[in-house]
């Protein structure tokens, strides 16, 4: 069975650094880097009293690690925007918690720039903010910053389908 079901003669996977975060329906500027989406369920194991020694595996709750987001530091503000929804430098009672979850969207492309596959991520927020990284007079690199988003899950758009590659 072929790898690619349209593009049968195709036997190279994509490649990963061709891909747009969405948020508010908006692309976020200037996104270089984007942790995995991880699931994991746990497994509770059990085992009868006349059992085999083997204990039995059942499936149980899932969590959802957090995805890490980074971006060279322009003027851009939606990163420190969206952080400062869960913190203010006044106090708790500055700190409107109304929309700080956000769904957010992972566009993965082709080399043509088609979206080739899409995932859609449930009631993030930010858990973690990173203004500046490590400033360092002697080096010779762009400066990031990041944030880590805590998720409630996700799923593929099935919606979006293999397209035909010129």
């Amino acid at each position: 069975m072929p790898q690619f079901t349209v593009n049968t003669q195709r036997i190279d996977p994509y490649k990963n650094f061709k891909f747009r975060v969405l948020w508010d329906g908006q692309v976020v500027a200037g996104v270089s880097k984007v942790g995995a989406l991880k699931r994991t369920t746990e497994v509770v194991s059990h085992r009868e009293g006349g059992d085999v020694s083997t204990p039995r595996l059942q499936p149980a709750a899932s969590k959802f690690e957090a995805i890490t987001l980074e971006r060279g530091i322009t003027y851009a503000p939606e990163f420190e925007a969206w952080a400062n929804l869960v913190y203010s430098h006044e106090g708790d009672g500055a700190v409107s918690l109304a929309n700080f979850r956000k769904d957010i969207r992972i566009e993965f492309l082709n080399l043509q720039g088609t979206v080739v596959k899409a995932y859609n991520v449930f009631r993030c927020w930010v858990s973690e903010y990173q203004a500046l990284p490590e400033l360092d007079a002697n080096a010779n690199a762009i400066a990031f910053e990041m944030i880590t988003v805590q998720n409630e899950g996700f799923e593929r758009d099935l919606d979006v389908v293999e397209v035909a590659e010129f």
